[in-house]
């Protein structure tokens, strides 16, 4: 089975899934990512598997290590609005099913964690930062939402005052403070070390019965599960809200201006109801 553009190995007999982020210039997620994510859903879901373990040895041109720099908004160049809401809605259920996998999933960030690289990080079980980490959601400056799940796991990992500062500033905080208000919950002193403290507690749970890690799991999340069901449908009402108002493509079209640090010129704003 291949995860193309992913990389997927496997460590103590199967029981540890690796999930390293090495591809295009910034780890960015496009429709062959997500689609082998929900490749690897499946084999998480069908298969043996006790422990997955996310990290990125990916690092830019100049040298600064990444995680994810987001969605490949670059791809989406002449989509339709259809063909955007189609490819977010997936990236949203892809995400859901990778949270609700019957494994530990601990995600390890040194570098920059932006949009979707946040979102994914919100749907590990567990954080560990590195000294470079960074986390922020720059969408509401490209005319969106947090499409992937932000909207919606945010304020229930961090507090709703902390995730409106995030989703509504495009602040970025780094380790130090993604642990302080709950984004994650180590810093390591290094990303080796970020990376060996994750495989410490892969482990652990390799050691433990999968019907019952399964179950514990299953157990201790249901209740999460049934609120993201409805804060996920507004997400993606809230999105839809932002396509059809013509904002995401604003912010398509001026994406190379937005990241020189440029401002758009947005269209007036229209009242969204839930």
């Amino acid at each position: 089975m291949t995860f193309a553009p992913l990389h997927v190995s496997m460590e103590d007999d199967g029981r540890i899934v690796l999930l390293r982020f090495h591809h295009g210039r910034a780890n960015e997620m496009g429709r062959t990512a997500v689609d082998a994510l929900d490749r690897l859903a499946n084999r998480l879901e069908a298969g043996e598997a006790r422990a997955l373990l996310t990290w990125s040895d990916h690092r830019t041109r100049k040298g600064t290590p990444v995680f994810s720099a987001g969605a490949d908004v670059r791809e989406r160049t002449g989509w339709t609005d259809g063909e955007v809401l189609h490819h977010v809605d997936r990236q949203r259920r892809v995400m859901t099913r990778l949270q609700a996998a019957p494994v530990l999933h601990v995600c390890v960030v040194d570098g920059a964690a932006l949009g979707w690289g946040t979102e994914y990080a919100l749907a590990a079980d567990y954080v560990v930062a590195g000294p470079s980490a960074r986390f922020g959601l720059p969408e509401t400056g490209l005319g969106v939402v947090p499409g992937s799940g932000g909207t919606a796991r945010l304020a229930a990992r961090v507090g709703l005052a902390h995730a409106l500062r995030l989703a509504l500033t495009g602040e970025l905080v780094d380790a130090t403070e993604a642990v302080r208000i709950g984004l994650a919950q180590e810093v390591a002193p290094s990303g080796e070390a970020a990376l060996d403290r994750a495989r410490v507690l892969a482990r652990l749970a390799c050691r433990r019965s999968p019907t019952a890690l399964a179950a514990c799991k299953t157990a201790m999340t249901s209740a999460r599960a049934e609120r993201d069901r409805l804060a996920l449908h507004l997400e993606g009402r809230a999105y839809e809200h932002c396509v059809h108002s013509g904002d995401a493509a604003r912010g398509r079209a001026a994406f190379e201006t937005i990241l020189a640090g440029g401002e758009v010129d947005w269209s007036p704003r229209e009242r969204f109801q839930p």
